[in-house]
């Protein structure tokens, strides 16, 4: 997809916590980069569009002439935020993605990377999953993230789109100050010496990949002109209570546990299988004690 010469990139969800990421590496490696988002790019290298990617208008004036690459991430992500607010899940992560698809093929536009979810597949209990694992989803969030990737689909297959779905599973590390995911709620229980809750006996199994690996996932796919789904995680499965025990080891702090009902739907297991993108020379650098290492020290900054 790429010869390595630098490109024009949008970036949408250029702000946020993995576009920031994103962005600080694309333009190291020397391209041009604008950022999509509700909140200008704190990187200033980058191009800001600041707006809703709801607006039609915003989408007209992201898609700029000479774009070589769309990198889709900007989306509701929260299955608590979709199961509230269906409708707005829907505008942003299928109507959205419309809009941007469409320019991309009026602009002659060559590849656009959406970023996608597992959650695409709904319940697989113990089963492993793949690229074929049929879309089940069970949530607006995972049913809005399905459409868009079906609309990829069908972009890729009638206008000739490189175009790739890369499924993501638990994101964390550095930049995830503001969030309230589950590792960054441990940094700051750890930092403020509280302990944490934990739905049901904490020995659901969950896949948790570092900012940095997501990053070069995304970097590779892009090179390798992917085509399709691609699931981009660590590999490895952990318990929630794995999790907790790496970030006592990490941060020195007890993070007493309180056991709470299991939320309804949860999935018991996510066992994914990254083979086809190790197959591109995917390599996952971070195990989970590593990659918490990488976190802690925003956190602990801030309470001195």
């Amino acid at each position: 997809m790429t010869d390595g010469s630098p490109s024009r990139v949008l970036v949408t969800g250029g702000a946020g916590f993995i576009g920031r990421r994103l962005i600080g590496a694309l333009l190291e490696q020397g391209h041009e980069v604008i950022s999509a988002d509700r909140h200008e790019c704190p990187d200033r290298r980058a191009q800001s569009v600041v707006g809703d990617l709801r607006d039609p208008a915003l989408i007209a004036a992201a898609v700029k002439p000479g774009t070589d690459v769309i990198i889709h991430l900007a989306a509701v992500t929260s299955v608590l935020r979709s199961v509230e607010d269906p409708v707005g899940a829907y505008q942003l992560n299928v109507e959205a993605t419309a809009g941007l698809l469409e320019h991309a093929r009026q602009r002659g536009i060559r590849a656009f990377l959406l970023a996608s979810t597992n959650a695409v597949v709904g319940q697989v209990s113990q089963s492993r999953i793949d690229e074929d694992a049929p879309l089940r989803p069970l949530t607006p969030y995972g049913a809005t993230k399905a459409a868009a990737e079906m609309l990829l689909a069908g972009y890729v297959a009638s206008y000739g789109l490189a175009g790739a779905a890369l499924r993501f599973c638990n994101v964390y590390g550095p930049g995830m100050e503001a969030k309230d995911t589950f590792v960054p709620r441990l940094m700051r229980a750890a930092r403020d010496g509280k302990g944490v809750q934990v739905h049901g006996d904490g020995n659901q199994l969950r896949d948790f990949v570092h900012v940095d690996d997501i990053v070069a996932g995304i970097c590779m796919a892009w090179r390798a002109g992917h085509t399709g789904p691609l699931i981009v995680g660590s590999g490895q499965s952990v318990t929630v209570n794995d999790i907790v025990e790496a970030a006592r080891s990490v941060t020195g702090a007890e993070l007493p546990v309180e056991h709470i009902p299991p939320k309804p739907g949860e999935m018991p297991a996510v066992i994914i299988d990254i083979s086809a993108a190790r197959s591109m020379g995917y390599r996952p650098r971070f195990d989970l004690k590593a990659g918490i290492a990488t976190v802690w020290p925003e956190f602990s900054e801030t309470a001195k």
